[in-house]
Parts: structure tokens; sequence; C-alpha cells
């Protein structure tokens, strides 16, 4: 069977050079006699895997040496705990801008371990935009404040930066790590689930300054210590070896191939304003977002008739164009075109959805 072009939110698509040299590898990894799912992570074998991983994450994000990278588990959201039983441990106070049910979710975790503040919200027009901010309203004494840098389920992204001056930026970039330069120095911790551009699910980075390191409640789960990951070098206990080896395998081909972030985000750039020019040329489908904080990473858009929305997400998927379908909470449709999707796949979506149109105005 042919390969479909996937646009789905995550777990998404991945380079086809990542997949076929993992499947060269799955019965015998670099002559060990045995697949990287199942050596000990302890072993000689495994040892370079995870450090190559690291020093490549810290080479193609270009990562100050003052940074620690470590690899956990239980996905972004377990970050919404980890976060403010770290950091959370000055004022007790937190600042969030909710753009999205992720945020949100962050804000709502954080309100269990101090005073967590909504300092700006999209929520009155579904989190179409990002707000615009007002340093005055911002808490002075604030042990951190959070953004969602990236929106996934609503497809708005952070053009520019919040100033917090001396308070601690904290940033959930699980949906476009990876997909353009970030200035890591700007922020004290970021934080992704790998499953969108970085590898399978089952793998969460943290990025995080050493200095914010080692300050943990005392009733901190172990598992919830940064300074407990830190100090094992992410080999506390058994790491998410697999996602691990091919999170290697896709910076390798970042690195590598594409030639690093500057040129990932103008090949993102390219693709994402092929369906984006389309879709402000429609006569039946439109775009959801306010143009100035769209993302490159996440497109919805609808056609303002539930049920024709409906009918061309299942004759997309009858062409091979699968996971369409919009978010539950949003509806309508939305296109994930990671680092992974080919520029020829939007393309071909943008041919499919004119061929669409035509039918049906």
């Amino acid at each position: 069977m042919a390969r479909v072009y996937n646009f789905s939110a995550g777990p998404s698509v991945l380079p086809e050079s990542v997949l076929k040299k993992a499947a060269e590898e799955m019965l015998d990894y670099k002559g060990s006699g045995q697949s990287v799912m199942e050596m000990s992570h302890r072993s000689k074998v495994f040892e370079p895997i995870i450090s190559d991983c690291e020093s490549l994450l810290r080479t193609v994000m270009n990562i100050p040496n003052n940074f620690k990278i470590l690899f956990l588990q239980g996905g972004a959201s377990s970050q919404f705990a980890m976060v403010p039983l770290n950091l959370m441990n000055g004022s007790g106070k937190a600042d969030f801008v909710i753009t999205g049910q992720w945020a949100t979710k962050a804000y709502k975790e954080a309100s269990r371990y101090g005073q967590a503040k909504i300092v700006a919200s999209s929520k009155d027009k579904t989190f179409t935009y990002i707000p615009k901010l007002s340093p005055e309203t911002f808490t002075p004494d604030a042990d951190y404040f959070h953004i969602c840098v990236n929106n996934t389920i609503y497809g708005t992204r952070y053009t520019t930066l919040p100033e917090t001056g001396d308070v601690t930026l904290v940033g959930d970039i699980s949906s476009c790590i990876l997909s353009e330069p970030i200035d890591v120095s700007r922020f004290g911790v970021l934080y992704a689930g790998a499953q969108k551009n970085m590898g399978p699910a089952g793998l969460t980075v943290v990025i995080i300054r050493e200095d914010l390191i080692g300050k943990a409640r005392d009733n901190t789960p172990t598992m919830f210590d940064y300074k407990i990951h830190s100090d094992s070098n992410s080999m506390f206990n058994t790491p998410p070896c697999y996602s691990i080896y091919i999170c290697k395998l896709v910076l390798e081909w970042i690195n590598n191939d594409i030639g690093g972030l500057e040129n990932m985000k103008a090949i993102n750039e390219k693709k994402a304003n092929m369906l984006y020019d389309f879709l402000d040329s429609s006569n039946l489908f439109r775009g959801t977002v306010d143009k100035k904080d769209r993302s490159l990473m996440n497109i919805p858009f609808v056609t303002g008739n539930e049920e024709l929305d409906a009918q061309f997400v299942k004759e997309a998927a009858d062409a091979g164009f699968v996971n369409l379908k919009g978010h539950r909470t949003v509806g309508g449709m939305r296109a994930s075109i990671y680092n992974a999707m080919p520029l020829d796949g939007v393309a071909a979506l943008v041919d499919f959805m004119m061929n669409f149109e035509k039918k049906h105005i």
C-alpha cells in the first residue's frame, strides 16, 4: 500500500529516511545483534545513543551551556505539575497567558500548588488569536510566567515573546520545537512532548536553566524532581529508549539533510504560505486564525457548513489525505504540517481542496 499524507496533530508524520534507517537497524543495531527496543539502557551500546541525541539537540537548537537537557516521560502534561512543584517555591505565584486547552490545563494544575493568575486570555474568540499583553498586569514577584508558544488545537503562535523582566519565562513548545530557531536564553524552562516534531510518543524533553534545578518542594514525588533526573543524566530509571533513538535520527536529518533550523523554518514557511494563500483566496474554505498569529505547524479551516466539513474529511481520507478532522472542541478541519510533511503533500492537498471547491460552489 502506498503511504498516505498524514496531517495528524500527533503522533505525527516522521521523515521517510528516518523510518527507513530505523527499519534497517530494527533487528541489528550497528552489529550489536539486537534492536534498540531490546537493549539495556545502561549498556555501552545505548550510551552513545542518548549522549549523541543530547549533543545534537544542543547543537541544532543552539542551547547555552548553562542549560540542562532532560529526557523524561509522562508527556508534556506531566510538566503542568513538574514546573510548579520545582519552580513555584519563592513567592508561590505564577502568571499564565491562556491561549488554548493546554495553557488552560497548565494553569489549572499550577493552581493546586500556589497562586496562579491569568494575565491575558483569548478564550472570548475561541482562542483564534494571541492576546496583547499589558506588563502592568504581570505579577512582579511571580516565580515564573507560562506560555504555550504554539497552540496545536487552535493554530496560533507567538511571533514575539513576552518581556517578563526578572521573572522566569516558561514555554510549552510541544508542537513547534525544531520547526524554527528559538532563543533558548529567553526562557528558564522549555518543555515538549516528542510526538509532533521529534519522534514517537513516549519521550518528553525538558530544557532547563541550571540555577532553577534543586528547588523542588519537600513533598515533590521523586520522579517529579528535576534534580533527580539532572544528577542521573536522565537515567534515574529506564528512559524511553526507542523514542530517544528515533529522536536522534530526526535530529541527524535536520542537521545533515535539512541544514539546520534556519533552513527548516524557510521550508515550513513555504508550506504554510502555500496553504494560507489558498485559504485566503478560496470561495469555500476559510482559515479561522487572525493572520498575524497564524501557526506554521497547525492550520485549522472550515467551510462554514458542518455537513460539508464532514464530507470533505471523508473524501480527503479516501484520496489519501488522512487525519484532517479538526479537534473535537473546535470542529472543521485542521492540517498539521510538521517538519516531516513534504512540500508535495501540501501542494497535493491544495489541489484536492481546489477540486472539492469547484464541485461545491
